[in-house]
């Protein structure tokens, strides 16, 4: 199955680096502009609209529409772990809806003094069995391309 890793130093501290990241505007933060995301709903655990924290079993529900172009693709994720330790912590989405035959999204977080180490991993399966394999190493760039601004979009509002 194919990884796709990224890894950043954020200069600001633990508990901010987690707290942003632990909320939905901060995926509304880290979301380049032309990936034209929508967040359509997000639900808590225990079905609550918009909670503060994304809570294993929070739901969110979002539409993007990369550069304004074709119709909008739909992609619903499951917050499906979350743990935090003293200077450690992560929080894993999975999608159970949308263009990927398996999309998991570990967001890890690593004190690191006053700076912070933000890693992303997605473990992912493109649809179309064999085609979609094929399609793999097209697919790298894309993510490349969006995990880079997602991380200098979190080092701009963090830092």
């Amino acid at each position: 199955m194919p990884t796709y890793e990224r890894e950043t130093t954020v200069n600001s501290p633990f508990d901010d680096v987690w707290a942003f990241h632990s909320r939905v505007s901060g995926l509304e933060a880290v979301t380049p502009d032309w990936l034209g995301l929508r967040v359509e709903r997000v639900i808590g655990p225990d079905g609550e609209p918009n909670p503060n924290v994304l809570e294993p079993g929070s739901e969110v529900a979002l539409s993007i529409r990369p550069f304004g172009v074709g119709p909008r693709q739909y992609w619903t994720s499951v917050i499906t772990d979350r743990e935090r330790d003293e200077g450690s912590a992560y929080f894993r989405d999975e999608m159970v809806h949308g263009p990927f035959d398996r999309w998991e999204h570990t967001h890890s977080f690593f004190a690191d003094g006053d700076r912070t180490v933000v890693r992303d991993r997605v473990d992912y399966e493109l649809p179309f069995g064999p085609l979609g394999d094929a399609a793999e190493s097209v697919s790298t760039p894309g993510f490349a391309a969006m995990f880079r601004a997602r991380h200098r979009l979190a080092k701009a509002q963090l830092e």
